[in-house]
């Protein structure tokens, strides 16, 4: 296994175990094949283990296989604070709390505010004194690093970024998602702070495995490498060295030993320009299915009335390549879910956009065709309730 630095010089595993997608056994989580593949991980050196309050079942999970083996201290735990529960400080301790408990533990080593879309939440933890209530923790100990994940578009994680001296932070990265979210440009942002980034979604959760078009397989199948699917998608990430570690949700002892395998020889700039040109090949086979041809370059923005022009034609093409489903979903998180509204139905049709665009894109009337595929009646109601309880006003007592 190979590792990375994390802010503070402490080494972590190129490779991540994602644990939101351990297999079941009835209604709950198969804890005698969990701790196989937690173990196979550990034996091959990863140090590095993820999840959050709100997947079913995974925190005790992680905590009682743990505590079973004697390896706490061996390795380094990542859990996240549900911030849209969080609606004053006496919230703070509840979840943290508990959180501790299930985990069979008295600290984490990275604490996560989890599934920000918008520097509006990060305001609404301050509000109830979240500041306060990290110094005190990582004061005591209980927090070792304090970090974030986020979902939003590339400004607002610019804006978080900036606004706190973070220990690390998770954002969704791979090579179809390049200029989405986060993106790139957030991945250098974060790195040129020194901030460790964690990347999930590294396959868009097994997407950019399964559900590859017939003709980008081809191209893979053929390359004389002989990598796998998920081995391109891995090999794109490990070649950026600010890239400190990539997840995997990892649920067979195969898929453990393989991304094992790979995080032990992929190394930073190992990716030649021929290998480029077959992923860019690959990244265009998927792009063939979509409806508007976005790069997400952003030369379009900023909108003067706020629509988010890249980030509603990349959830509206992920209707197309993946599932309507999907889009809709995305659209709904990135998109819906940030204090100032950045719906497409904001535009005026002030042309602005279209006079900077490289793709000579018919933005406005694109968007007028994706927010009515994106926002079904069912969804808009979804995301005005969703919008009411994630904004609502904090009670710091």
């Amino acid at each position: 296994m190979q590792y990375r630095k994390d802010k503070h010089g402490d080494e972590l595993s190129m490779l991540g175990f994602g644990c939101m997608r351990f297999q079941k056994k009835g209604r709950g989580i198969d804890i005698e094949e969990a701790e196989r593949e937690i173990m196979e991980a550990f034996k091959s050196g990863v140090n590095y283990y993820d999840t959050a309050y709100i997947y079913p079942g995974s925190e005790a999970a992680l905590g009682e296989i743990v505590e079973r083996n004697g390896i706490r201290d061996k390795i380094k735990i990542a859990t996240k604070l549900p911030q849209y529960l969080v609606g004053n400080n006496k919230a703070l301790d509840k979840y943290f709390n508990e959180e501790l408990s299930r985990l069979r533990t008295d600290y984490v080593d990275y604490y996560l505010m989890h599934h920000l879309t918008d520097i509006a939440m990060w305001e609404k933890l301050k509000a109830v004194g979240v500041l306060d209530w990290i110094a005190e923790k990582k004061k005591s100990g209980k927090i070792r690093n304090i970090g974030f994940s986020y979902h939003g578009n590339t400004d607002g994680f610019i804006k978080i970024l900036n606004d706190y001296d973070w220990d690390m932070c998770q954002i969704q990265y791979n090579y179809y998602d390049e200029h989405s979210q986060a993106g790139v440009k957030g991945l250098k942002a974060a790195a040129e702070k020194g901030i460790p980034v964690v990347i999930m979604e590294p396959l868009r959760g097994g997407k950019l495995v399964g559900m590859l078009p017939a003709d980008a397989k081809k191209l893979i199948d053929n390359d004389a490498h002989g990598w796998s699917y998920a081995e391109w998608g891995f090999r794109w990430l490990y070649n950026q060295p600010e890239v400190t570690v990539v997840l995997s949700g990892m649920n067979t002892l195969d898929m453990v030993k393989e991304n094992c395998r790979i995080a032990s020889s992929a190394t930073a700039g190992h990716l030649t320009e021929s290998d480029f040109e077959l992923l860019h090949k690959v990244t265009a086979c998927i792009r063939a299915k979509e409806k508007v041809g976005c790069t997400g370059c952003r030369y379009c923005m900023p909108c003067p009335k706020g629509v988010d022009i890249p980030g509603t034609f990349s959830c509206y093409n992920t209707m197309f390549v993946e599932s309507k489903s999907s889009g809709r979903f995305q659209y709904a998180q990135a998109v819906g879910l940030t204090k100032e509204p950045a719906f497409a139905s904001q535009c005026i049709q002030c042309g602005k956009c279209e006079k900077h665009c490289p793709q000579n894109i018919p933005i406005r009337e694109k968007l007028k065709e994706a927010d009515k595929a994106l926002r079904p009646i069912h969804y808009k109601i979804g995301i005005n309730i969703a919008r009411k309880f994630m904004f609502r006003k904090a009670k710091k007592k």
